[in-house]
């Protein structure tokens, strides 16, 4: 089983073809494709490669399957005895994706 571990929004990810993977907001309508350059490490039967910093002429393809945004996150910061406290709210842009070909 071939995979490979990508580098997208500041996370690593471990991806297998077929895979659906929700990451942070990537330009690009549904149904578009997207090559990732930024392939880690790429792993089979064949044995593990890993690169420094990258595995040269590694990419990985993935189609977009929708753009949404995430569950709120509510951030509540309070001073004690200040009589002092903001509340706010947060949803991350995402988009989900299915991961196509692991090319190496």
């Amino acid at each position: 089983m071939t995979y490979a571990v990508i580098r997208t929004g500041g996370k690593q990810y471990r991806v297998t073809p077929n895979a659906v993977l929700t990451v942070e907001k990537l330009e690009g309508e549904a149904g578009a494709s997207i090559t990732f350059h930024d392939v880690l490490a790429v792993g089979g039967d064949a044995g593990l490669t890993i690169g420094a910093p990258t595995v040269p002429g590694a990419t990985v393809t993935a189609t977009v399957l929708e753009q949404k945004r995430g569950e709120k996150v509510i951030i509540f910061k309070k001073r004690r005895r200040q009589n002092s406290r903001r509340k706010n709210g947060h949803r991350q842009n995402l988009t989900v994706l299915r991961i196509g070909d692991i090319a190496a």
